[in-house]
C-alpha cells in the first residue's frame, strides 16, 4: 500500500467529519476576510458622514460577524480533532494487528523502528486531516480577498490572483527534497530507537562482560547519524519556511503599497484603503499557510509511506487452513535442517516429557526457533509435523494454541504480577506453585497486585524467569516447549520447579506433552526421555540415569 493510497483512504473514511470541518473552517476564513471589509464600510458609511445610527447598526453587524467566526472555528476544530484522533487510532490498530498477526511479518525493521511507525508515523499521517481543511480555508480566504480587491480596484485583485499561484509554484519545487530528507530522518530515528531499546534491555549483561563502553559508542554513532539527518531535514524546512514567509509578506506588502498609491491619487476612498491594508495584513496568514502546506504534506506522505510499507509487508508464514482435531497431538521432526541443525529426526509422543540436551547452544536455539513458528518454510529443509499435519499447512493461530514455545529470553510487561501471569485469563494457583512464582508473590507487600516495571526492571533475573514460567504453565497448552527456564534460579528452587512441573503437567498417563531444552540435571532427572544433540544431529537417546552412566560427554555436560 503506497503512501498516496494511505492518505486518500484516510480522507475517504473520515469524509463526514472532514466535510464538516472543511465547511466550518472555510466559513471561519470567510468571516475573517470580511472583518477588514466591514471595517472599511463602517468608515465610509458611518464614521465619515458622522451617522450615529448607521454606526450602531454596522457595529452590531461586526459583533455578529465575530460571533459567527468564533463558533465556526470552535465546532470545525472539534470535528477535525475527532477525525484526526480516530484515524490515528485506526492506523495504530492496523499496524499493531499486522505486526502481531499469527502468520508474522517479513520485514528487516527492528522492534524499535516498528514502534516508531506504530506511534510517530501514524500520528503524522493522521495530521493530513488537519492540513486539508486548512488548505481549503486558506484558498477560500484568498479567493474572497481577491474578489473584494477586484471590486475596489481590478489591478489590486489581479495582483493577488496572479501573485499567489506564482509564489506557490516557486516553493513547490522544494517538496520532493523535503520528503526525502524527512524520510531519511524518520528511518534513522527508528534505528536509534531500536538500538536504545536493545541497550536498555541488555544493560545488565553488558555491564557483566564490561561491554557498556563499546555499546555506548555504537549508540553514539547511530545517534549522531540520526542527528545529522534531523539537522539536514530541519535546515531544509527552515529555508523553506523563510522563503514561504518572505513570499507571503512581499505579496501582501506589494498590494498595500499599491493601494496607498491609489488612495493618494484619489482612485479609492479612505475606507477602501483601510480595507485593502487590512486584507493585505490578513492575506499574510492564508498565503503563508498555503506556502507552508507542501512541507507539511511532504512530512505526512513520508510517514504514510512508512506505514504503508509495514501494512504491505508479506506474511512470514503461509496461510494454513488445516486445524487440529485431536486434543493430544504428536510432535515429529523429519530430517530437519535449519541453522546448525543437520538432519534432526525426533518424535515426541502425546503425554511424553522429553528433555533435549544440546552440546552446542546454537542447536538448542535453532530447534526452539523452528518450533516457535517464526521461520518461513522456505528457510529450512525437512518436515515439522504437529498432529500428523505439516506445520506450514496448519492455521498459525490453531498451531500456537496447541503448541506454546517459551523462549529463553522472556518479556514481562508493565502491569501487576497477576496481569503478567494470567494474560487476561483466570489465575491458576497450581501454576504459581509449580513455577515457584508464589515465592515472588509473597516477596512483595502488594502480592499479586505488585506493579511490575517495564520489562520487569525491578525484579531479579530469577524472579522474571519464574513469572514467565508461571505464565506459560497457566496457559495449559497441550504441548509446551521451553528453553532453559531455570538458569537464573538457585539449585534448591530449580529442584522445586522440576518437581512442580512434573506434578502439574505429568501426574499420570495421558497428560500434557512437554519438551524442555536444558542441561539442568534437576529437570532432566524427571523427564521420561532425554535426547542428546551433537553436531546438529541426534547423537543419543535414553533416560537421564542411563545416559549419565553410558555417555561420558553427557555426564560432563550435565552433572554438576
Amino acid at each position: 500500500m503506497t503512501g498516496r493510497r494511505i492518505m486518500t483512504r484516510a480522507v475517504a473514511r473520515n469524509r463526514r467529519r472532514l466535510s464538516a470541518g472543511i465547511g466550518l473552517t472555510s466559513l471561519h476564513q470567510v468571516c475573517e476576510s470580511l472583518v477588514p471589509i466591514l471595517i472599511g464600510v463602517i468608515v465610509d458609511q458611518a464614521i465619515g458622514p458622522g451617522d450615529a445610527g448607521a454606526l450602531v447598526v454596522w457595529l452590531a453587524a461586526l459583533a455578529a460577524l465575530f460571533t459567527a467566526l468564533t463558533l465556526a472555528y470552535r465546532f470545525g476544530a472539534r470535528q477535525l480533532m475527532l477525525a484526526i484522533a480516530d484515524e490515528a487510532h485506526l492506523l495504530r490498530a492496523e499496524v499493531a494487528a499486522k505486526i502481531m498477526h499469527p502468520r508474522g511479518i517479513r520485514t528487516d525493521r527492528r522492534a524499535g523502528d516498528l514502534l516508531t511507525v506504530a506511534t510517530t508515523d501514524t500520528d503524522n499521517t493522521s495530521y493530513l486531516l488537519d492540513y486539508v481543511p486548512r488548505i481549503a480555508g486558506a484558498v477560500t480566504a484568498t479567493a474572497v480577498s481577491a474578489v473584494a480587491l477586484l471590486v475596489i480596484d481590478v489591478r489590486l485583485g489581479l495582483a493577488v490572483l496572479a501573485g499567489t499561484p506564482l509564489v506557490l509554484l516557486a516553493l513547490q519545487v522544494a517538496a520532493p527534497v523535503i520528503t526525502r530528507r524527512v524520510t531519511e530522518q524518520q528511518n534513522l530515528a527508528g534505528e536509534a530507537t531500536s538500538l536504545a531499546a536493545d541497550l536498555v534491555g541488555g544493560v545488565r549483561p553488558l555491564r557483566g562482560i564490561g561491554a557498556e563502553h563499546a555499546a555506548a559508542a555504537r549508540y553514539d554513532e547511530v545517534s549522531r547519524r540520526s542527528l545529522r539527518a534531523a539537522l539536514r531535514a530541519a535546515r531544509t524546512q527552515g529555508w523553506y519556511l523563510s522563503a514561504s514567509t518572505a513570499g507571503g509578506a512581499l505579496l501582501a506588502g506589494g498590494v498595500a503599497i499599491l493601494a496607498g498609491w491609489f488612495a493618494l491619487n484619489g482612485r479609492i476612498t479612505v475606507g477602501e484603503l483601510i480595507t485593502v491594508i487590512g486584507l493585505a495584513q490578513f492575506l499574510m496568514e492564508p498565503v503563508g499557510l498555503l506556502t507552508l502546506m507542501p512541507s507539511r504534506l511532504a512530512e505526512a506522505r513520508a510517514s504514510a509511506c512508512r506505514v504503508g510499507a509495514v501494512l504491505d509487508a508479506p506474511a512470514l508464514l503461509p496461510e494454513g487452513a488445516e486445524t487440529l482435531d485431536g486434543t493430544r497431538p504428536e510432535l515429529e521432526l523429519r530430517a530437519l535442517r535449519y541453522g546448525t541443525l543437520d538432519g534432526v529426526d525426533l518424535r515426541v509422543r502425546p503425554g511424553e516429557f522429553v528433555g533435549v540436551v544440546a552440546h552446542r547452544p546454537a542447536d538448542g536455539e535453532a530447534l526452539v526457533t523452528i518450533l516457535s513458528g517464526r521461520v518461513a518454510p522456505e528457510e529450512y529443509e525437512g518436515e515439522v509435523l504437529l498432529g500428523g499435519a505439516l506445520l506450514p499447512r496448519l492455521d498459525p493461530a490453531d498451531a500456537r494454541r496447541t503448541m506454546l514455545v517459551e523462549p529463553h529470553l522472556t518479556d514481562l510487561f508493565t502491569g501487576t504480577i497477576e496481569e503478567n501471569v494470567t494474560a487476561g485469563g483466570p489465575l491458576d494457583a497450581q501454576a504459581l506453585a509449580a513455577s515457584a512464582a508464589d515465592q515472588v508473590v509473597r516477596a512483595h507487600p502488594g502480592g499479586l497486585a505488585h506493579v511490575v516495571a517495564e520489562r520487569g526492571a525491578g525484579l531479579s533475573g530469577g524472579q522474571r524467569q519464574r513469572l514467565a514460567l508461571a505464565r506459560a504453565l497457566t496457559a495449559r497448552p497441550p504441548i509446551l516447549v521451553m528453553r532453559d527456564p531455570t538458569t537464573a534460579v538457585d539449585a534448591m528452587t530449580e529442584h522445586e520447579i522440576a518437581r512442580g512441573l512434573r506434578a502439574l503437567r505429568h501426574p499420570g498417563p495421558g497428560a500434557f506433552t512437554t519438551v524442555i531444552v536444558t542441561s539442568s540435571p534437576s529437570l532432566l532427572a524427571l523427564t521420561d526421555r532425554v535426547v542428546v544433540l551433537d553436531g546438529g544431529r541426534v547423537a543419543a537417546e535414553g533416560t537421564h540415569a542411563e545416559l549419565a552412566v553410558t555417555d561420558d560427554d553427557y555426564n560432563r555436560m550435565v552433572l554438576r
